[in-house]
């Protein structure tokens, strides 16, 4: 028998492809691809969105609208009792805050308290603006940071609201402005939303092709069970 070893070893030569024509590891590109859309898809959920907005700052700031210096948000760790919607607005809209204002500092307190506050501490350089001062609750949160001599604070209940009734608050009391998306971004996001739903819909076929497999294997199966029923008569 001839060794296929021994005949490799005596081979002199070597076929080389052009680099041109070497075949392209398309599952690899792929696979790479798909992260990195992912990787764009999350950095402009970041970019846009309810909370993408710049907040007055010492050199913006006007006199109904003074700098604001830091947040606090205090919520409990399960959803019930009035603490979903803070929860989602930490979840959606502090990360868009942050992108937009990194210099601000921003403190966040999940409690086992149920029944304790849902509230968002926001504290201003000097003085508190108007809007603050009329529409601040009367809640107390233990969790946030004394203020310092030159900072004033404000107290949001976030209890029982949904986060973007949450935003819409914090905008009226700040006076902060959104950030609008670009017309790049704006197409980047449509065709987030067309691959959204043409992902939805391939869910839904593989789901349907899943289950009439399911549905195949079961009726062969009641089909043996029915012929071995005859076998035995």
């Amino acid at each position: 028998m001839v060794n296929v070893f021994k005949r490799m070893r005596k081979l002199k030569t070597k076929v080389k492809l052009p680099m041109n024509e070497y075949p392209t590891p398309l599952p690899f590109l792929q696979f790479f691809g798909k992260i990195a859309a992912a990787s764009n898809a999350q950095i402009l959920n970041v970019r846009v969105g309810t909370g993408a907005a710049i907040f007055p700052s010492a050199t913006s700031a006007t006199q109904e609208f003074p700098a604001i210096t830091r947040l606090h948000l205090t919520y409990a760790q399960k959803i019930y009792g009035g603490h979903q919607g803070a929860r989602h607005f930490w979840r959606n809209c502090l990360p868009r805050l942050k992108y937009h204002n990194p210099g601000l500092q921003m403190t966040v307190k999940q409690t086992q308290e149920q029944e304790g506050p849902a509230a968002l501490t926001i504290y201003f350089a000097e003085r508190a603006s108007n809007a603050a001062s009329l529409t601040a609750a009367k809640v107390e949160d233990k969790h946030a940071p004394a203020p310092e001599s030159t900072e004033k604070t404000a107290v949001l209940d976030l209890k029982n609201l949904d986060y973007k009734e949450i935003w819409n608050k914090v905008k009226m009391v700040t006076g902060a402005q959104d950030v609008p998306a670009t017309a790049e971004e704006e197409a980047e996001l449509q065709k987030l939303e067309q691959m959204r739903q043409q992902s939805e819909k391939d869910r839904v076929r593989l789901a349907a092709i899943r289950q009439a497999k399911k549905d195949q294997e079961r009726m062969l199966q009641e089909a043996r069970g029915e012929i071995e029923k005859l076998k035995q008569l």
